[in-house]
């Protein structure tokens, strides 16, 4: 299997660090607010990444940290306000509340687009101890220096720092935008630790007084001790190459003296009107609002399939809306050929895991998809194929139907009302409903769209 690794700009032959399987740590949430759906396609990349592990006979084991120790806005000079703490202002909450509320508020939307639960979910708050560990072994390395009770990272004393992001330290270190803090050596030093002004709410003791830790400590902390000091993939999204991963691999690396992240890989943003999605710029919508226009939840997930994960994907409702019929007239079909006979599969099953072999190639797995629906293969093959390669695309395309036969006729008139319900002609989709109803198929509309039922025979 080839994947493409960030750190090294090409693809590489995934070899696992331990035979018994392939350990991935994936960046969570920062829950002090909602997921929207450009961070779920983030996620959902992993969640693919590790069915795609699993189909190809890789157990894996995946571990998603949840940041519940809001970090600061700007991590250069730490003047911003830390985004746990303003929402529990606003919200007249506890930073503890606020975390709890929004880490449910994820799984429920995750689950919504069938992400599947990652083996561990680590809260940064339980992990406090190992972060004043690697720090005070990065200062015993002098990779790290205290002032006034917050530490940095000293980027100079890691020549390697940049090689993820191809930001050169000599770059870094001659300047920053805005502002710099005067007590850093240099202006692209991190923070690893900060010292607790009066009024902080979320504090721990430390050897350097009491505060808190800075953004990325938290995942080293947690992805060794979880995985251990070697693992064979990290993911995030697209923004979090630099600063947070490249980061990580220096306190990682400066730490244990080794590389520990075989394989770094990132997805690429989703875009509404050409604009990163973002909560800061407001500009998103969240699952859940889609849900309620009517849309089915999977048919984003049927959307994203459509584009690598590596690049940018523009949303609109209007795709989503393309997206949800085509995910409705596919099951419609499965179900009807779920009752026909079987055959020999014409080599699709491995075209199908060849494209998953070349870095996640999903586009050309959902082409496949198509071409089987339009194959000449038997009607039992495809049913059966597709229902086997779902548990790649999670999009429960598995019959949800009862197992009753259509009666003849009746499928063609399914797929007639479901043109005429996503073209709003209501008239036509009720005449049609009435023929079914007369054919002893039930039809009821949904979000997920029409489902149907054969009534039974007395």
């Amino acid at each position: 299997m080839r994947l493409y690794n960030t750190l090294t700009r090409r693809k590489e032959e995934l070899a696992p660090v331990d035979a018994g399987g392939v350990k991935v740590y994936s960046c969570g949430p920062t829950v002090y607010r909602y997921v929207h759906v450009g961070n779920l396609r983030t996620f959902m990349f992993a969640d693919i990444l590790c069915r795609v592990l699993e189909y190809l006979g890789r157990p894996t084991t995946q571990v998603m940290n949840i940041t519940d120790v809001g970090h600061l806005t700007d991590d250069t000079f730490d003047r911003g306000e830390d985004k746990m703490l303003v929402s529990a202002r606003l919200e007249k909450r506890s930073p503890e509340e606020i975390a709890a509320f929004y880490t449910d508020a994820f799984l429920e939307d995750a689950a919504r687009v069938n992400i599947r639960p990652a083996a561990r979910f680590p809260r940064a708050t339980e992990y406090i101890p190992e972060m004043l560990e690697i720090i005070a072994k990065l200062i015993e390395k002098q990779h790290a220096y205290e002032v006034g009770g917050t530490v940095y990272y000293d980027i100079a004393s890691f020549p390697e720092y940049g090689k993820l992001s191809r930001n050169s330290t000599a770059k870094l270190l001659a300047g920053a935008r805005g502002e710099v803090d005067p007590r850093k050596r240099h202006p692209g030093d991190f923070t690893l630790w900060k010292a607790a002004g009066e009024h902080r709410l979320q504090v721990w003791p430390s050897p350097w007084g009491d505060g808190f830790p800075g953004w990325h400590i938290e995942c080293s902390a947690m992805s060794m001790t979880l995985l251990g000091e070697r693992f064979d993939i990290h993911t995030g999204g697209a923004d979090n190459v630099f600063p947070h991963h490249e980061a990580e691999i220096a306190q990682s690396e400066g730490v244990t003296g080794h590389r520990v992240v075989s394989c770094w890989m990132h997805g690429g943003h989703l875009l509404l009107a050409g604009t990163r999605m973002a909560k800061s710029a407001g500009n998103f919508f969240r699952i859940s609002e889609l849900v309620e226009r009517g849309f089915d939840p999977l048919a984003f997930r049927y959307l994203v399939l459509q584009a690598k994960y590596r690049t940018k994907l523009n949303f609109s409702t209007e795709g989503l809306g393309g997206a949800d019929h085509a995910l409705t007239q596919l099951r419609e079909r499965i179900a009807e050929w779920a009752q026909a006979p079987d055959g020999p599969d014409a080599d699709f099953e491995k075209r199908f895991r060849d494209a998953l072999e070349d870095d996640l190639d999903l586009p050309a797995a959902m082409a496949l998809v198509s071409k089987l629906a339009r194959s000449d293969i038997a009607p039992g093959a495809k049913a059966r194929l597709l229902i086997e390669w779902d548990r790649v695309l999670g999009l429960d395309l598995a019959p949800r139907q009862s197992a009753a036969v259509l009666p003849a006729g009746a499928a063609e008139l399914l797929a007639a009302r479901e043109k005429a319900r996503v073209a709003k002609d209501f008239p036509a989709s009720d005449r049609l409903r009435d023929q079914l109803t007369a054919m002893g198929v039930a039809v009821t509309d949904t979000p997920s769209g029409q489902q149907w039922k054969v009534a039974s025979k007395k």
